[in-house]
């Protein structure tokens, strides 16, 4: 087995910032691709939102942002414009969530790089597609996710729209992302050549969110209304019990037929059709009032363990300061206290993904602000004297020891 991950080898520009494009590249240095965060002077905005233990050292990028070396330079300069274009020549893949005109005007758009390094591997996650009218845009979670729909999903009633209490939107598009570069570098390797890879939120989201939605708007001129009833209906949400709430799944005919035999309610089973799957679809409104009466009836532990015995789907309902507590969570290791260099122990939920021959892993903790710009000047052929005329006139960025 190799000590080194899938995408050993890979270097990464990523130009991104926020939780869309670091979600991305922290998929990718995982997989073991050195990743080289460029961060302005002033470095990324989530440094600062989230907990802190040191300033610019956020619980949010530290999450989303180790397996990378920070590079701290100011792009508007002439230096620092130079530095980025060895680091083109010496890439191969570019990440970024600019707007389109703003990196064109750095002299970095697609053709500008491609100039420089013609197989780049570029890839730009915008708001929306830049062949629309929206394309100039700006777009962050909180409009994508009204935009596409999901808002309207989530609202109560009329009166009450809410957001997903999650960043779903940044999150999701940033795991299309990083697919995105696996695919283009796939291709690259395959035919040696360079492309421009456009993700946009809008559209994917959409596209992501009508998987199960799209309803009866698939079949043009057919009555109906679009959305998946089954999720819809009011009936798919967790079930209270005497002592709490659990969320359980009786799914097919063999789950509905022993919850309802061993519950006595034997006769339910013909009358809701259940043995059908397209008359049980019918008659899931019938079927899930008859659940919440049956479960109100006995504790969370006791339905716990009634749904284990019948391999019916189910689960206690876990706060998130419950998680590491969680018997399976616990048994794979999946939180892991380490020691970061200026933040002390830490909690990080370690890589998910498996490979047998090339494992991911945490090869680094998230960066300081410019913790590497020293290293990287140097790698990419800058002598120690420009480098230091470049720090002293704040060009470049090195942390100190200590945050």
């Amino acid at each position: 087995m190799s000590d080194f991950g899938p995408l050993h080898g890979i270097r990464v520009i990523d130009l991104t910032s926020v939780v869309l494009g670091p979600v991305a590249t922290h998929v990718l240095g995982d997989l073991g691709a050195d990743v080289i965060k460029v961060e302005a002077p002033e470095g990324d905005l989530m440094r600062a939102n989230g907990v802190s233990r040191n300033k610019g050292m956020s619980s949010i990028f530290i999450s989303i942002n180790r397996n990378k070396r920070s590079l701290s330079i100011d792009m508007k300069s002439d230096e620092g414009r130079e530095v980025m274009r060895r680091l083109i020549a010496q890439s191969q893949v570019l990440v970024h969530n600019m707007r389109v005109k703003a990196i064109e005007r750095l002299g970095f758009g697609y053709e500008q790089a491609r100039a420089i390094n013609p197989q780049l591997i570029y890839c730009l996650a915008t708001g929306f597609g830049q062949d629309g009218p929206y394309r100039d845009h700006p777009a962050f979670d909180d409009i994508i996710q009204s935009a596409c729909g999901l808002v309207a999903l989530n609202r109560d009633h009329l009166d009450s729209a809410e957001y997903v209490p999650s960043l779903i939107a940044d999150k999701t598009i940033g795991v299309y992302l990083a697919n995105a570069v696996l695919a283009a570098l796939v291709h690259q390797l395959r035919t040696g050549k360079g492309q421009q890879v456009e993700v946009p939120m809008y559209e994917t989201m959409t596209s992501f969110l009508l998987a199960e939605h799209l309803g009866a708007m698939t079949f043009p001129g057919m009555q109906g209304s679009a959305g998946y009833a089954r999720v819809l209906s009011g009936g798919r949400r967790p079930v209270k019990t005497i002592d709490g709430h659990i969320s359980l799944l009786p799914y097919t005919e063999a789950h509905w037929v022993a919850l309802l035999t061993e519950t006595g309610h034997q006769e339910a089973i013909e009358r809701l059709q259940v043995r059908d799957r397209h008359s049980r679809n019918r008659h899931l409104q019938a079927l899930y009032a008859l659940l919440r009466e049956i479960i109100s009836t006995n504790t969370t532990d006791y339905w716990i363990g009634f749904c284990q015995r019948l391999d019916i789907p189910a689960t206690p309902i876990y706060a998130l300061e419950q998680l590491p507590e969680h018997p399976h969570l616990k048994a794979v290791n999946l939180f892991q206290k380490v020691s970061h260099p200026s933040e002390g122990d830490i909690v990080q939920v370690r890589p998910t993904l498996k490979f047998s021959q090339s494992p991911a892993s945490v090869q680094r903790p998230a960066p300081r602000l410019g913790e590497h710009s020293l290293e990287l000047l140097l790698e990419l052929g800058f002598s120690e004297q420009e480098v230091q005329s470049m720090m002293a006139r704040r060009v470049a960025v090195q942390s100190p020891n200590k945050a």
